[in-house]
């Protein structure tokens, strides 16, 4: 690939790359320079070798054993751009979603401050449907940019993406880069109040100051995850280094010597718990990647 103009790293470790801190190494970990070094470097790339993409590693857990293939990441630097013009907010897939509503909310535009509440980037919040406080991704998304395992590009209208509760039914091999969102013209003071909600929230109610990986599971119809899980018994419970945080019970923590298999151990304990006490059977809202350490 003698045109490639991004970063390749092989044997890169990418525990400092998660907000859990945990995992083993990438056999390669690639960094575009932008959306048309990635459309040439998968264009390139040998059919049977893997990839995976990970963001800024907010709701993943890497196991210890790392991940065969190509790991891509997009960087801030190449995707993370957001600007805001009349009603519409654009953004790169590296741009981190309180970016996005930080953007609206300098712009009067409303409806987008449930993102400034995810602690992820645009790409996850395409690729999950990420929502907060009563909103998600599908209420104004207009249309996501994308480049597929073949290089070629591709635009999704907000109908093709399929989306679903914490999911969207889009090919898993196209690698989100960009998007657009529609809210609303409001006044200043009202959607600053309502990010002042947003962060009040996830300050008093989360343990944001920690290695965690945000909510770990979906919701069950008509239920929460976290009354679920307590409920069971499983507030403070431990596996290694890894804990159900004390705060909130849906959040799993490294408390800081944890494994991600430590990590991943205790979210299934907690799942079996739960499925022995309520016959609910608890969905996993975190990423899990890779391979187990032999």
């Amino acid at each position: 690939m003698p045109q490639l103009r991004g970063r390749l790293l092989a044997n890169q470790s990418l525990a400092e790359l998660t907000w859990f801190r945990v995992g083993g190494p990438a056999q390669l970990l690639f960094t575009p320079i932008d959306e048309d070094d990635l459309a040439y470097f998968l264009k390139h790339l040998p059919g049977e070798l893997p990839v995976t993409v990970v963001g800024v590693g907010s709701n993943l857990i890497v196991r210890d054993g790392g991940l065969p293939g190509v790991v891509i990441r997009l960087s801030p630097r190449g995707f993370g751009d957001a600007s805001a013009a009349g009603d519409i907010v654009s953004a790169g897939a590296a741009a981190l979603d309180k970016r996005v509503a930080e953007t609206a909310a300098a712009a009067n535009i409303g409806g987008l401050e449930f993102f400034f509440g995810i602690p992820g980037t645009v790409g996850g919040a395409l690729r999950m449907n990420a929502g907060a406080n009563g909103a998600e991704t599908r209420d104004v998304l207009i249309e996501a940019s994308g480049v597929s395992r073949d290089g070629e590009k591709h635009t999704l209208t907000n109908a093709q993406m399929k989306f679903v509760y914490r999911g969207s039914g889009v090919d898993p091999s196209i690698i989100f880069t960009s998007a657009r969102f529609r809210g609303a013209i409001a006044a200043p003071e009202a959607i600053r109040a309502r990010m002042s909600e947003v962060q009040a929230h996830r300050e008093t109610a989360q343990p944001i100051r920690e290695k965690t990986g945000g909510s770990t599971f979906q919701n069950p119809p008509g239920q929460s995850a976290w009354k679920l899980i307590d409920a069971a018994g499983c507030r403070g419970l431990r596996v290694g280094g890894a804990q159900v945080s004390e705060m909130h019970c849906n959040f799993l923590i490294n408390t800081g010597n944890a494994t991600g298999h430590d990590i991943e151990t205790l979210g299934e304990t907690v799942r079996a718990r739960v499925k022995e006490k309520s016959g609910i059977e608890l969905h996993w809202e975190i990423k899990r990647i890779g391979i187990e350490r032999d």
